[in-house]
């Protein structure tokens, strides 16, 4: 059986990703619908914990452009 864990790394990323089977985190967060589903919202997170930015009108298809440009307003660095 595939866990999380192996799902992240098979992904290659250099950052966490976060598992909530509970929905402890996404009750906190408020992004829970009426069907108790989280709703497709990005979280900007700082370093320090601290939410940035939460953008609750995600479109799939371009939402890696608009990842970047956030990003690039929030004055994050481009990773070289």
């Amino acid at each position: 059986m595939k866990t999380n864990t192996d799902f992240a790394k098979s992904l290659e990323l250099d950052y966490p990703i976060l598992s909530d089977p509970e929905k402890t985190y996404a009750t906190k967060l408020g992004c829970l619908n009426a069907r108790g589903m989280s709703n497709r919202w990005t979280y900007y997170i700082g370093k320090d914990g601290k939410v940035l930015h939460v953008d609750k009108k995600v479109k799939a298809g371009d939402h890696g452009k608009a990842i970047a440009a956030k990003l690039k307003e929030l004055g994050v660095a481009e990773k070289k």
